[in-house]
């Protein structure tokens, strides 16, 4: 028997031994999140011959994003630049391949970038903090009935998912807008949740869980669940997994921390419906932040082993999210390595967004949404004295370029005025008017797989 199914089993004796003389004994379970993932409900081809690859599903008919996946992509996306003649289009998407840089990512990799970086409507609006400036390249989206998620507003509207057990008015647009986005895309197999989930168990941040009560692990009215950021690394098994039973402390006095009230029946544990703040996604430390879901549900499910299935859901800020996906580098890098194009994120995002309304724009800021976790029993803790979530002196740098760069996007998209690229953005990497730069004279968020400029023919 394990250590903590001999605590469980404990705790049961002791509440069976109590029952009808006393209280039942107070009971407590933690885990760790070892994997995390917006809820995108996937329904892949069973009969699909091409393993490896992510086939359009039943969700995503005409299959995943593919902006700048190859030249016709490319040009198809460039057409849209109203100041590009059709012979430029083609040329920038079609460049030479005498001239391709074979020490990084080609020649394309860097003209693309650079290209997709100005596609406002006039050349010096830079794109990405001001997507409202470019054309809507247009983005595939989700068109099954089925999702996972929260009934967030008590309503069953038509546009709502069935949950894959039933139930009704599942609100859930970030898959309906995002579900068919490439690097996000697939059971588990999406570049970027591998790359951010990696990047967790690897120690960039954990997340954790807390569930406690007074009556039964099994079944209590009146339980509390907490989940929030902590400041020790996961701990891996001589497998390379996610390891059970570690301790692991609870930053209750971090931004990144919410405590619920929860009530426990059957071993599901669902909570009231809340204001939530936890660590979001990230692969890099400047997007290592609250994630604030306003209105939001947490409802875990506990597996035989001890194991449990998370699902969070809430309105998230389609500003933050976009922010999330989009500054951490920059706008053209990520786009034109995981073929997705903000721009047609940005506008998918703001056509769907169904929540936290803004009297001052008129529109709706927030977007349901919904994360799976799978979580991993362990010891949750309070630290020895009060901590908080802080920035290294070596990330502040990175951190303070991706608030400023959010910043002006946020402004801009609220005003519809095109706002400057601040001096330390990484959207900086390329030129004003979309021109490459050389290696190094990038903006602050410049990383290191940042590929080298096009060589001459010369090789020089």
């Amino acid at each position: 028997m394990t250590k903590r199914a001999l605590m469980l089993f404990s705790i049961a004796v002791l509440a069976a031994a109590g029952a009808g003389t006393a209280a039942a004994e107070p009971w407590q379970q933690g885990y760790v999140v070892g994997f995390y993932k917006p809820a995108f409900h996937y329904g892949g081809r069973a009969d699909f011959a091409l393993p490896g690859l992510i086939e359009p599903g039943v969700d995503c008919p005409t299959g995943s994003t593919q902006h700048f996946a190859h030249p016709k992509m490319a040009e198809k996306s460039l057409s849209l630049v109203r100041w590009r003649s059709a012979e430029e289009v083609h040329a920038l998407a079609n460049p030479p391949l005498t001239d391709a840089e074979r020490l990084g990512a080609g020649l394309y990799y860097p003209l693309w970038r650079a290209a997709s970086a100005y596609r406002g409507y006039t050349p010096d609006i830079e794109t990405y903090i001001n997507p409202f400036a470019a054309e809507d390249p247009g983005q595939p989206q989700v068109v099954s009935r089925i999702g996972e998620g929260f009934n967030l507003d008590g309503k069953i509207k038509e546009t709502d998912f069935v949950s894959p057990d039933g139930e009704k008015g599942i609100d859930n647009v970030l898959y309906r807008a995002w579900g068919c986005d490439a690097p996000w895309r697939g059971v588990g197999e999406g570049l970027l949740v591998l790359r951010s989930n990696d990047k967790m168990t690897e120690g960039l941040f954990t997340v954790v869980i807390r569930i406690s009560g007074n009556q039964d692990p099994m079944n209590d009215d009146n339980a509390t669940l907490e989940i929030g950021y902590s400041p020790d690394k996961i701990m891996k098994n001589a497998l390379g997994k996610v390891g059970a039973d570690y301790s692991y402390r609870i930053l209750s006095t971090s931004e990144q921390y919410t405590k619920l009230k929860a009530t426990v029946k059957d071993g599901v544990v669902e909570t009231e419906q809340a204001d939530i703040h936890m660590p979001q996604i990230a692969w890099f430390y400047n997007q290592n932040r609250d994630a604030f879901l306003r209105d939001g549900k947490v409802r875990v499910k506990v597996k035989p082993d001890g194991s449990a299935d998370g699902l969070v859901g809430g309105y998230r800020d389609w500003r933050n999210l976009y922010s999330q996906n989009v500054f951490a580098q920059d706008g053209g890098q990520q786009g034109v390595r995981e073929h997705e194009d903000h721009v047609a994120l940005y506008y998918a995002l703001r056509r769907h967004a169904d929540g936290m309304f803004n009297p001052k724009t008129g529109r709706y800021d927030g977007v349901s949404s919904a994360y799976r976790m799978d979580l991993v029993p362990a010891f949750v803790v309070d630290p020895d004295k009060p901590m908080d979530h802080s920035v290294p002196d070596n990330e502040k740098r990175r951190w303070d370029a991706y608030s400023d760069t959010a910043a002006a996007m946020i402004v801009a998209t609220a005003t519809l005025v095109p706002q400057d690229v601040p001096a330390n953005s990484g959207e900086n990497a390329v030129g004003r008017g979309g021109v490459p730069l050389s290696r190094g004279r990038g903006g602050a968020n410049q990383i290191d797989d940042e590929p080298v400029p096009a060589r001459t023919r010369s090789g020089r």
